[in-house]
C-alpha cells in the first residue's frame, strides 16, 4: 500500500463500518434511485447559478507585503505559505459591514440564475458560520455573525436553490489538513497533525452540521486531496441519508456524485449523457482580488452561456465580494447585462437540451425542447448574423411551421436545400450579443449531419476554427476570436491545453498538413495521429497577429474516422494563434 492509500483507522472507521462494497452500495443507491429524475429535474431545467467565493482572503485581496501575487486571490495563503497566526490576524477586517444579502439574491435572480452556491469553508479553513467543531470561523472575525443563514432565506425568497461548498480535504488552518496536493508537508508547525483525525473531527462533522442547519440543494466539494475510498466512506454515508442533496464529483474515490465539473473551460462537446456544470470567473480569480482588472466582456459570458447550454451543461458564474460584503461594480454590470438578454431570450435556455447537430455551426449554437405534442423547438443562438441574411440547418429535412426571433417578435421563413434547411432572417441583428431565433417544428427532426469533417470537392481537407475540439485544463483554455472563415484560436497560454480535430476520409493514405499560424515567438509542438506522433517547429511570423502558412509534416490516416492532434511541447511553448488547417492528399 502506497502512502497514497495508507489510513489510520485508529479512530476514523469507528464513525461507521463500512467496506468497499458498501460504499459502493450506498453512493449507488443515494444516485441511482427511483425518483432520481424528480431529484436532479431542477438542476437540469436552471441552467444557470451563482458561484459565491467569500472569506479572510477578501481582507489581503491578492496583495502580500506590498506586492500583489501571481495567480487567484483566495489561494494567497498558499502562495506566500503565510503562517496561520498570522493569517488569522487579517480576521477582524473582514467585517462583512456592508452585506446585504437581498441585495445579492436580487442581483442573482435578476441575471436569470436558478441557484446560488455560497463557500462555506474554503481551504483557508474559515467558516461563514459559527461553527461547533472549529473556533476559526465567522465569529473569529470582524463580521461576528452566521452569513449563511441570512443568504440562505434570501435566495429561497427569489424562488431559487440554495447549495454549499465546502472544502472537505484541503484546510491550511486547522491541524492535519491538506496542503496542496498532499498531507504532511506543512509550512508552518501550527498546520502538523493527523489527516483523518481532522477528517473525523473537523470536516465530516462540519458537513452533517451545514446540512442539518442550511438544508442545501447542492454540496459543492473541492480538491479531494488523497480522499481514498476509505476515507470517503464515511461521507459517502451521510450523503445516502440525504438523497435530495445533488452532489459533484470532487468528494473523493469511488465518489461518482451527480455532475462534472470542468473548472475555467468548456469541454468542446459536453459530456453526453452526464449531468456537467462549468465553474467560470469573470475576470481571472474566485475570491476577491482587488488589482485583477482582466475582466471578460458581457458578450463574451452571455456566449459561454449559450455555448454551454447547446451541449446541454450548466454555467456556474463566480463573484468575489469584498470584504465587507459589497460586489465589485464589474460584477453587477456584466450580471446586470446578462439578465437584459435573459429577459428577452431565457425560454433558449431554460430545461432545454444539448444541440442536435453534432458539429458546431459557423454562425452559433442550438438548443431544443420536445413539445409536449410530440414536436421539437429548435433555438437558434445567431452569434455572427450574416450578411445575406441566410443561415443553414445542416442536413434537416423538416420545414419549420412557424418561426420568429424572440427579440421582437419579427418572422422568418425557411426554404429547402440539397444541404439542409435555410433560414432567411430580416434586416439585422437584434442583439449585439446573441440574437436567438425559436423555429418550431411539428414533430421529431431527423438530422443525418455527421461530428467528422471530410473531404472538400478537390479532395482536400479544410479545418477552421470551429472545426477544432479545444481542451483546456483548470487555469483556462483555448476560445475563439473572430467570425466565420477569419476565426482563430488564441489564447493558448498554456502547453496542457491541445486542439483536436476529427476527420473522416476515404481509403487510407498520406496527406500533407499546412496550418495557418500566427506566432509572436518560436514555438514547438507535436502533431499526433494514432500511434504516430512527430514534431512540428513553428517559427515566429513577427508581433501581433501576423498569419503564415507553415508545413506542419505529413501523417498517414487510415480511411474512415481520426482524430488529429496538436499537442504543444512544454519546455518550448510559446502562445499562438491557428486560424485553418488543410490536409492534402498525396499520390504515390
Amino acid at each position: 500500500m502506497n502512502q497514497g492509500s495508507a489510513i489510520n483507522t485508529r479512530n476514523f472507521m469507528k464513525i461507521i463500518p463500512l467496506t468497499l462494497f458498501t460504499l459502493t452500495t450506498l453512493v449507488a443507491s443515494s444516485m441511482a434511485n427511483p425518483s432520481e429524475k424528480d431529484r436532479t429535474e431542477w438542476f437540469h431545467e436552471a441552467r444557470f447559478g451563482m458561484f459565491i467565493h467569500w472569506g479572510v482572503y477578501a481582507v489581503p485581496a491578492g496583495e502580500w507585503e506590498g506586492e500583489t501575487i501571481k495567480g487567484i486571490g483566495e489561494w494567497i495563503m498558499r502562495f506566500r505559505n503565510i503562517p496561520v497566526a498570522k493569517y488569522k490576524s487579517y480576521a477582524p477586517q473582514f467585517t462583512a459591514a456592508k452585506y446585504d444579502p437581498e441585495q445579492w439574491a436580487e442581483l442573482a435572480s435578476s441575471a436569470g440564475m436558478k441557484y446560488v452556491v455560497i463557500t462555506s469553508k474554503h481551504h483557508e479553513g474559515f467558516a461563514l458560520y459559527d461553527s461547533a467543531f472549529s473556533d476559526w470561523d465567522v465569529m473569529a472575525s470582524g463580521a461576528k455573525r452566521d452569513l449563511l443563514a441570512p443568504l440562505a432565506k434570501a435566495v429561497r425568497s427569489h424562488d431559487m436553490k440554495f447549495g454549499l461548498y465546502y472544502s472537505q480535504s484541503q484546510d491550511w488552518t486547522h491541524p492535519g489538513g491538506a496542503t496542496s496536493g498532499t498531507i504532511g508537508k506543512v509550512w508552518d508547525p501550527a498546520q502538523k497533525g493527523d489527516y483523518d483525525e481532522y477528517l473525523e473531527t473537523i470536516a465530516l462533522p462540519q458537513a452533517r452540521e451545514i446540512i442539518n442547519r442550511y438544508d442545501p440543494a447542492i454540496l459543492w466539494w473541492d480538491t479531494p486531496v488523497q480522499m481514498t475510498p476509505e476515507r470517503v466512506a464515511p461521507f459517502a454515508a451521510l450523503m445516502a441519508e440525504h438523497p435530495q442533496i445533488i452532489n459533484n464529483n470532487r468528494l473523493g474515490e469511488g465518489f461518482k456524485g451527480d455532475t462534472m465539473t470542468p473548472e475555467q473551460h468548456i469541454p468542446p462537446r459536453g459530456f453526453p449523457g452526464e449531468m456537467f456544470e462549468v465553474c467560470m470567473t469573470m475576470n481571472d480569480t474566485w475570491g476577491y482580488k482587488k488589482n485583477d482588472q482582466n475582466w471578460k466582456s458581457s458578450q463574451r459570458l452571455i456566449r459561454m452561456l449559450s455555448d454551454i447550454a447547446s451541449k446541454g451543461g450548466n454555467l456556474l458564474l463566480n463573484i468575489g465580494p469584498r470584504a465587507d460584503g459589497t460586489i465589485p461594480q464589474e460584477s453587477i454590470d456584466r450580471l446586470e447585462a446578462i439578465g437584459r438578454w435573459m429577459d428577452v431570450n431565457s425560454e433558449a435556455i431554460y430545461a432545454t437540451q444539448a444541440s442536435p447537430f453534432p458539429r458546431r455551426l459557423s454562425w452559433g449554437r442550438v438548443t431544443q425542447k420536445a413539445t409536449d405534442q410530440g414536436g421539437t423547438t429548435l433555438y437558434l443562438h445567431v452569434w455572427d448574423w450574416p450578411a445575406d441574411g441566410e443561415i443553414l440547418l445542416p442536413t434537416l429535412k423538416e420545414l419549420p411551421a412557424t418561426g420568429i426571433i424572440l427579440k421582437g417578435g419579427a418572422a422568418v421563413t425557411a426554404e429547402s436545400s440539397a444541404d439542409g434547411v435555410i433560414i432567411h432572417l430580416p434586416g439585422a441583428a437584434t442583439d449585439p450579443d446573441v440574437s436567438v431565433v425559436r423555429l418550431d417544428f411539428s414533430k421529431p427532426l431527423a438530422i443525418t449531419q455527421q461530428p467528422y469533417a471530410t473531404p472538400d470537392a478537390d479532395g482536400s481537407v479544410t479545418l477552421l476554427a470551429l472545426d477544432a475540439d479545444t481542451y483546456g485544463v483548470v487555469g483556462g483554455n483555448i476560445h475563439v476570436e473572430g467570425t466565420g472563415a477569419n476565426a482563430y484560436l488564441t489564447d493558448w497560454a498554456q502547453h496542457q491545453y491541445r486542439v483536436e480535430y476529427r476527420v473522416k476520409t476515404g481509403a487510407a493514405g498520406k496527406w500533407k498538413v499546412e496550418a495557418e499560424i500566427a506566432a509572436p515567438a518560436a514555438a514547438q509542438l507535436s502533431l499526433n495521429t494514432g500511434e504516430s506522433s512527430q514534431t512540428v517547429k513553428v517559427s515566429a511570423t513577427g508581433d501581433g497577429v501576423t498569419w503564415k502558412t507553415m508545413p506542419m509534416g505529413v501523417i498517414e490516416l487510415p480511411g474512415g474516422e481520426a482524430v488529429i492532434e496538436f499537442k504543444p511541447d512544454a519546455e518550448k511553448w510559446n502562445p499562438i494563434h491557428l486560424r485553418k488547417v488543410t490536409l492534402t492528399p498525396l499520390t504515390d
